[in-house]
């Protein structure tokens, strides 16, 4: 590329010296790139004389293919550097329901007004296909609970969040009290479906501490939502990490951190191994850092 550019100069001016003004490089250094090129095409591509230097047979051919390569490579650069702006500037995350629906929405309104040049696309689905869209390059990074680590994916944890006990209340909570497990034991639950991560880590330990809930009188909904209105009519208790505290303090419920022992699950964020990290990424994981942990008390 410099090789050519400073043919052309040479060949648009006619002239080393005025060719060097322009390309504002020294003249010996502009004859040594035209020499090189010369050398590596194997042609003389100016005569020149201590009054002129003119194109030669061959420097007309080559400045015609020359002119249009360069164009071309000029051009292709110009829509390179276009599609790595639009990238750093577009971020795109994929994140379980759970986590879209009850804890992105919030961290991304305040993302939104302290970025507004970057455009957010959020895509939700099952814990698999997180996984999956990040591997692919489909989105930019991956948020949820109980993540492994894969070939293709760096997994970072993020945060932590405690379990809690959600029960009817006949006003919305004002802030986070105590419960102990014991309290839960004998008392119908509503809980997610069997096979969800989180569900999953809630039955294992009151299994291995011995709490036991009126299964006959307990429920399954698939959403969180479900969950807590479920909660707020009547139906029983439900035990959720309190990244879903926001949402509860919208209904009439108890929300209580379940201690004796306290729970906890890790909050992860994955990308893809070797991907380069934005400045959108960059910035997210910024704001991450700032609002979540006051997202859960």
């Amino acid at each position: 590329m410099r090789q050519i550019r400073a043919f052309l100069y040479v060949a648009r001016a006619g002239s080393f010296t005025r060719a060097a003004e322009r390309a504002h490089m020294t003249q010996a250094g502009l004859s040594i790139l035209v020499r090189e090129l010369e050398r590596q095409l194997g042609a003389r591509l100016f005569d020149r004389t201590t009054r002129a230097v003119q194109l030669t047979d061959a420097g007309r051919r080559f400045a015609l293919v020359a002119e249009s390569v360069l164009q071309q490579l000029d051009d292709a650069t110009a829509e390179v550097d276009a599609l790595g702006r639009s990238a750093r500037q577009q971020l795109r995350i994929a994140a379980t329901p759970l986590v879209s629906s009850h804890l992105l929405p919030q961290l991304l309104s305040k993302f939104r007004t302290d970025h507004p040049d970057v455009r957010i696309q959020l895509l939700d689905s099952d814990l698999p296909g997180v996984q999956d869209m990040v591997e692919s390059g489909e989105a930019d990074l991956g948020l949820g609970f109980f993540f492994k680590v894969g070939t293709g994916l760096v997994r970072r944890h993020v945060a932590d969040f405690v379990l809690m006990k959600v029960s009817p209340a006949p006003a919305q909570p004002k802030g986070l009290g105590r419960a102990g497990w014991a309290s839960l034991s004998g008392r119908p639950l509503i809980t997610l479906p069997s096979d969800n991560p989180i569900q999953r880590a809630i039955d294992t330990h009151m299994h291995k501490i011995g709490v036991a809930a009126d299964h006959d009188a307990s429920l399954a909904v698939s959403f969180l939502a479900t969950q807590i209105s479920m909660v707020e009519a009547g139906f029983g208790h439900a035990v959720m990490p309190t990244f879903a505290v926001a949402a509860c303090k919208r209904h009439h419920v108890r929300i209580d951190t379940l201690v004796n022992p306290q729970v906890k699950l890790g909050f992860y964020r994955v990308s893809r191994r070797g991907a380069a990290e934005t400045e959108a990424m960059k910035a997210f994981d910024a704001a991450i850092a700032q609002h979540l942990p006051s997202m859960s008390v």
